[in-house]
């Protein structure tokens, strides 16, 4: 009775471990497909997009032409427009600027260009909400898209990545979804216009052009969606007295400081403007820019905060914005010519 008992109970495990295997199969296929299906909607991105034609463009370079550079997130490349700069301060730049880059990102960034160019300044772009975070998936996927370096794309995950988020990279149905939604709703409101031929307001669409242009900056002349002024502004009910760095960003923003002085590198850091309208809606802003100045000073790095600035000297007004966050074209201009003017008074 108790072999027939043991043959019994093998018999159950060994139908329920091909039931999961089946399963498991059936599963498998599906996540497949789908997982190639949402990869391929990032080639309809245009950002993606945007970021290739930079970094096709700056593998491109001359090896060591580059005497400037320009890192961190999109509001590095919504302020600093290489062409302007270089008349200004008679330098060869490029713009390596990433959308939602985080400076954990950053540093990896800079390792690639340092593989290529001795710039003699590095400007680190610091925004306060790249900073607070201990990890984010897609701007890593962004910057793993159109780095050709994959030996740093391993060292990134292994050294970067959370546990979960390793797992979460390797199965492209998760990797790749905010780009798939994205892109599908962008299709589906085009496809409902065309269909019923109507659309949003005028009011309530960007007017105007948005293209890369060259030396790895986008350029833009958008302006502000009257939504933004209040109803969708990113920044209402952010107080600077809660806002912390992470403690993982600013290990790497340190580490990015220590690369550039061990290779004769000045560094220098800047906060883009965000619109007048959003610094409204900020209560204590001056704690935020305290912390951020406390880790220049700590680094003797010099540090231009342009929301500072802006606030002091009256530099833009709200045509001089894309949106709530990031300037157009005739921002870019206005905040260049400034930091020409900066740059030569303090570097």
């Amino acid at each position: 009775m108790a072999e027939n008992s043991y043959i019994s109970s093998f018999k159950k495990w060994l139908i329920f471990a091909i039931k999961l295997t089946l399963f498991a199969v059936c599963l498998y296929f599906p996540i497949k497909y789908i997982g190639i299906k949402y990869a391929a909607a990032t080639t309809e991105n245009l950002i993606n997009n945007y970021n290739e034609s930079r970094w096709n463009e700056f593998y491109a370079q001359p090896e060591n032409s580059l005497d400037m550079v320009f890192i961190g997130s999109s509001h590095s490349y919504c302020t600093f427009d290489p062409e302007i700069i270089d008349k200004g301060l008679g330098t060869n730049s490029f713009q390596m600027g990433m959308p939602l880059q985080h400076i954990d990102s950053t540093y990896y960034t800079l390792r690639e260009i340092l593989n290529y160019q001795k710039p003699k300044t590095v400007v680190v772009e610091v925004f306060w909400d790249m900073l607070d975070d201990e990890f984010e998936l897609t701007q890593a996927g962004y910057l793993f898209q159109v780095m050709k370096n994959s030996e740093l794309e391993k060292e990134y995950i292994k050294e970067v990545f959370p546990l979960s988020e390793k797992i979460m990279y390797n199965i492209n149905i998760f990797r790749y979804q905010k780009d798939y939604f994205a892109y599908r709703n962008s299709k589906l409101k085009e496809k409902i216009e065309n269909k019923y031929n109507v659309s949003l307001p005028v009011a309530q669409k960007q007017q105007g052009i948005e293209k890369y242009r060259s030396k790895g900056y986008t350029y833009c002349n958008y302006n502000m969606l009257p939504d933004e002024f209040d109803k969708t502004n990113q920044f209402k009910g952010l107080d600077g007295k809660s806002w912390e760095v992470n403690s993982t960003q600013l290990k790497y923003l340190e580490k990015i400081v220590t690369l550039c002085r061990s290779n004769n590198i000045n560094v220098v850091f800047v906060t883009a403007p965000i619109a007048n309208v959003s610094m409204e809606f900020i209560k204590n802003y001056d704690s935020i820019h305290d912390k951020i100045q406390k880790i220049a000073d700590e680094n003797n790095v010099k540090y231009l905060d342009f929301n500072i600035a802006n606030r002091d000297e009256k530099l833009f007004t709200h045509d001089n914005f894309r949106d709530d966050a990031h300037l157009n074209h005739s921002g870019v201009e206005i905040a260049d010519k400034y930091f020409i003017d900066w740059f030569n008074k303090n570097n």
